[in-house]
């Protein structure tokens, strides 16, 4: 993972939804949408749903903590799994 130097105002922002509506899609996406801007390094969507289990069902089971910055801003961003899973543990 990327070093961050905290000079940034810092936001955390989180993906929680229904499973399979593309919460780590959307993690995937934006962190390769500010790597080809220099902001961040991208985070295939493989690399954040990593745990065996996870791949063999297609499900994420562990949130994943990703970190990326714009030009004004720091986030840290939580992949949390889908809700529906949430609500059956």
């Amino acid at each position: 993972m990327a070093t961050f130097t905290r000079t940034k105002p810092h936001v955390n922002v989180g993906t929680i939804g229904h499973v399979d509506h593309g919460k780590t899609t959307l993690t995937a996406a934006i962190t390769k949408v500010l790597a080809e801007a220099g902001k961040a390094k991208a985070v295939a969507f493989d690399e954040i749903d990593k745990a065996p289990e996870e791949k063999a069902r297609g499900i994420t089971i562990a949130t994943a903590h990703v970190e990326y910055e714009t030009t004004k801003r720091h986030y840290a961003h939580v992949d949390c799994r889908g809700m529906l899973i949430m609500s059956r543990t």
